[in-house]
């Protein structure tokens, strides 16, 4: 006998539940259904019924309805997002949906999430604490995944669109003053990081961004530095594409910055030496390789607490353009910042 694709049963005034077959799964062989509850008439219920039996006909909502939130999140990360997003950002999309959505919806059914469910966890993420920022991001990349979903016709609608979360409070960016800075850069300047932090903090560049720099990339005699790549951790480390257009300048530097840099210049026997292998970029570890971001944004917040100045973000490091001030000894012009 063959078996009912679908059913209605009623379960209350005005409450329906709709049931649509799905065939037996192929490791337990259990059978599986698509549940869900109508609330209103018997021809709501019936017009929903109907509508996911002709999208079973058409094998639109099948592998969607036989697969949980995690497989179909491993499938997005590898198909859609990876060959779209640098490394970090990748890697940036697997922890939030690691740590916030998967614990919580992941064994769930792909076909089954509801806004109230995505609503539901949101509001377990507001209850530990986590800040608005947090949540947006989680949503925004669960957004992105759903919507993929339904663009690869495993879903009808994306349950995303129907969540309400309040938008993230924007945190007024930090930068040091003349006074402050004077007394960060004294206290670098006791440090092999010294020049780094010079050059990030007249210049505002992004970590990425000056610690991919190479010695080919100044221009001694206009004392001008090219941004023109970024550096980027995968598998290992290498070089990529600045993150827009636009972001590849032409920066000018401080003159004592760059005397400062063609000391190092001088100082760089690995340049020198005859091993292609050799790294070429300017600010490296002892053994040759490329500094870690992570590492150097704990140092620089240890620097912060030995000059006495409150916390803030390595990525925020630059400087006020204010009145003529000196940042180091002997230098007497007015700090330059790119705009």
């Amino acid at each position: 006998m063959a078996r009912k694709q679908g059913q209605i049963i009623a379960r209350g005034d005005r409450r329906w539940l709709v049931r649509v077959y799905l065939g037996r799964d192929h490791q337990t062989h259990r059978r599986k259904y698509l549940n869900r509850t109508i609330r209103g008439s018997f021809r709501a219920a019936q017009h929903y019924l109907n509508t996911r039996l002709e999208e079973l006909h058409d094998d639109r909502e099948v592998a969607g309805a036989k697969q949980s939130l995690n497989e179909y999140l491993d499938r997005w990360l590898e198909l859609a997002a990876r060959p779209k997003l640098r490394a970090k950002s990748y890697r940036d999309y697997q922890a939030l949906l690691a740590y916030y959505i998967r614990p919580s919806l992941g064994e769930g059914g792909l076909q089954s999430l509801r806004p109230l469910d995505l609503q539901r966890v949101y509001h377990q993420m507001y209850k530990r604490g986590l800040s608005t920022r947090t949540v947006h991001y989680a949503h925004a990349v669960l957004h992105a995944a759903l919507e993929q979903a339904v663009r690869w016709r495993l879903m009808t609608s994306n349950p995303a669109c129907g969540v309400e979360i309040p938008k993230p409070t924007r945190r007024e960016m930090r930068v040091l003053k003349p006074a402050e800075a004077r007394r960060f850069l004294e206290q670098a300047a006791k440090t092999k990081y010294g020049v780094l932090f010079a050059l990030a903090l007249t210049t505002g560049m992004r970590p990425s961004e000056y610690l991919a720099l190479c010695w080919s990339d100044i221009n001694w005699q206009l004392e001008t530095v090219m941004v023109s790549r970024t550096l980027e951790k995968g598998c290992g480390w290498r070089f990529a594409a600045t993150k827009r257009a636009c972001s590849r300048r032409v920066v000018k530097l401080e003159s004592w910055v760059a005397s400062r840099l063609w000391q190092l210049y001088s100082l760089d026997t690995v340049r020198q030496s005859p091993n292609p292998d050799a790294a070429q970029q300017i600010f490296k570890t002892r053994f040759d390789r490329p500094i870690n971001s992570d590492y150097l944004a704990r140092r620089f917040k240890h620097l912060l607490h030995e000059a006495g100045l409150p916390r803030m973000r390595l990525y925020d490091l630059r400087a006020t353009p204010q009145q003529p001030w000196h940042l180091w000894p002997g230098c007497r012009r007015r700090l330059y910042r790119n705009s």
